[in-house]
């Protein structure tokens, strides 16, 4: 009985094999994977281990849903162009395919919720779409060239090619080829000068992902140079402050009326170094110098900025380190030593104040920073004072002290010595 049971069950799965061999292989296979994976080629096979942590496929999405075609049917069949069959897709292709599904709000939703479904729209205004689209010029960047087709992480993952430290290498992919680049007389040393940018050394060397790279600047779907009117308004999304003062100043509108990209004209573009002091002024390394001199009003109001940012560190050093000689010493300076972070806060304050280019607005930003740093030298040299004082109150102590038991010593021994010398002693 259990071998007759044993029979009629290998015969039921063998009968429902030959019924319905499609619907298994939907559901343990799709034909476009087995077929690739056993191919010879490298590329062709090695698409199917990139799918395999691609996040459409964590989502269910298979190889027909962006190339068409029928997974169901081995070989070239399924790859019939009558069945809706794209193969590799270029151009305005990609664009289109990517865009069906995240065009769409309504079946975006059901993913990914928070996902903008404009990017289409977007790329098709950025520098790229406007070649593929006004030239046909497909040699210009589009989605595969950004995301990895096969192998699509989400932007958060590290392994992503657009993840924040990731997307400068991505970008150069493309940016950094002379030959590619050369048609459109774009230099190639963009990358390379962003490795040295302040930057790059804070998102990649300091981990902050929150620092700019190529898409925070340009825009990643609508990618573009920012405009020389508004370059302000891009640096001034993290640098607000400084942003702010350059608006009011009469520098953002004589820098358009020249044709000069606002804050890149000072601080460069993709090489931009940390800003110091060195940058103001006209000695050597101030960029105000590119264009002033010391004869005209310009080069006036830098020099003065300058000699004023330059006071107030100079007091600023001063008063820390008479503060920490008598914090070494013992003294209670603690609360003088809070006040000077104020002092330094003013400081800040005024080299932000230099983008208004006004001596005046610069020196009423250091005016309470320079009186900090000059009541807080005040208290360390008077607590200094109050140390000398109580040395010498300690000196003088002392010394008394060692007079009077130099002198109680000779009476001891004066008295010791007395009565052996007294006359008329047997």
């Amino acid at each position: 009985m259990n071998r007759n049971m044993t029979l009629a069950a290998v015969v039921a799965v063998g009968l429902v094999l030959c019924i319905a061999p499609g619907l298994f292989a939907q559901d343990s296979s799709d034909m476009c994977i087995e077929c690739h994976r056993a191919l010879d080629s490298e590329p062709l096979s090695r698409q199917v281990e990139q799918f395999e942590v691609d996040i459409h496929a964590a989502a269910g999405f298979g190889c027909v849903d962006c190339h068409g075609g029928d997974a169901s049917i081995a070989g070239p069949g399924g790859m019939d162009p009558a069945l809706g069959f794209l193969g590799a897709p270029g151009g305005e292709e990609i664009i289109a395919v990517c865009g069906r599904c995240h065009s769409d709000a309504e079946f975006m939703r059901q993913f990914n919720p928070s996902l903008r479904v404009d990017q289409e729209a977007e790329y098709w205004t950025s520098r790229h779409g406007q070649r593929l689209a006004a030239a046909g010029d497909t040699a210009v960047a589009t989605c595969a060239d950004c995301h990895a087709p096969h192998g699509i992480r989400p932007a958060s993952d590290p392994k992503s090619t657009v993840y924040p430290p990731n997307v400068a290498s991505t970008c150069g992919r493309c940016h950094d080829d002379s030959a590619r680049m050369g048609t459109y007389d774009i230099p190639v040393d963009q990358n390379e000068k962003y490795a040295r940018s302040v930057h790059h050394e804070a998102l990649v060397e300091g981990g902050d992902i929150s620092a700019p790279t190529c898409n925070d600047c340009h825009g990643n779907h609508g990618a573009a140079p920012p405009g020389i009117s508004w370059v302000g308004n891009v640096c001034g999304q993290c640098h607000a402050v400084m942003a702010d003062q350059y608006e009011q100043s009469r520098h953002a509108q004589t820098f358009v009326e020249m044709g000069m990209p606002g804050c890149a004209t000072c601080h460069s573009n993709h090489e931009i170094l940390e800003a110091g002091d060195s940058l103001l002024g006209l000695g050597d390394g101030a960029v105000c110098a590119a264009c002033h001199t010391e004869g005209d009003p310009g080069g006036s109001a830098a020099m003065a900025m300058r000699a004023g940012i330059d006071s107030l560190t100079v007091e600023i050093d001063e008063a820390t380190a008479v503060l920490h000689e008598a914090e070494q010493a013992g003294m209670e300076v603690s609360a003088a030593q809070a006040d000077m972070k104020d002092s330094n806060s003013a400081l800040v304050m005024g080299r932000a104040a230099m983008h208004s280019f006004s001596p005046d607005a610069v020196t009423e930003a250091l005016a309470p920073g320079r009186e900090i740093a000059g009541a807080s030298l005040e208290k360390g040299q008077s607590a200094l004072q109050d140390l000398r004082v109580r040395r010498m109150g300690l000196i003088a102590s002392v010394a008394i002290i060692l007079v009077l038991i130099l002198a109680l010593v000779l009476k001891i021994r004066q008295i010791g010595s007395g009565p052996a010398d007294s006359p008329g002693r047997a």
